[in-house]
């Protein structure tokens, strides 16, 4: 099922990097950008990580918190966490059913093959834990400048 703008986001337990579990419902009152990628320490996956480490105290501003999921284990994440000073939560959805309820597994297309994989998607889900805005096929480069103003766009707020 295609989740749209306005639908009620799907809920999640997940664990975190520290192996404690996460719930969408825990951030409610809050906006909250949800990301999915590929790869713990891949150079797309590092690139993203790294653009909202350094935008986060801006999005904090926006009364939003960043989650970061993908099918890496909580070791991994631990591991890219340090390696990178990430300062935001990344969740370990390794049965990828969280994966699934975004529309964010699916089948991709790598120099003409087919398989599943991770398609890199981000939502904004607002206090009231709607789906207030979805990117897919998420290019990393300007990614980051686009949620701002979006969070903005959203909230009323000057650009």
């Amino acid at each position: 099922m295609e989740l749209s703008i306005n639908a009620q986001a799907p809920n999640f337990s997940l664990p975190n990097q520290d192996n404690a579990e996460i719930s969408l419902q825990d951030f409610g009152g809050s906006w909250v950008i949800l990301y999915f990628y590929p790869k713990d320490k891949t150079p797309g996956c590092t690139k993203e990580a790294c653009d909202f480490r350094d935008n986060l105290s801006e999005l904090n501003d926006l009364s939003a918190v960043v989650l970061g999921i993908s099918p890496d284990s909580v070791k991994s994440h631990q591991s890219f966490i340090e390696k990178e000073k990430l300062n935001f939560t990344l969740l370990s959805d390794t049965s990828k059913n969280v994966l699934k309820a975004y529309g964010a597994w699916g089948p991709k297309k790598l120099y003409g093959k087919e398989y599943e994989g991770v398609i890199r998607s981000t939502f904004i889900i607002n206090p009231q834990g709607k789906i207030a805005f979805i990117w897919k096929n998420v290019k990393v480069k300007g990614h980051i400048e686009a949620i701002k103003e979006k969070l903005k766009e959203l909230q009323n707020l000057p650009s």
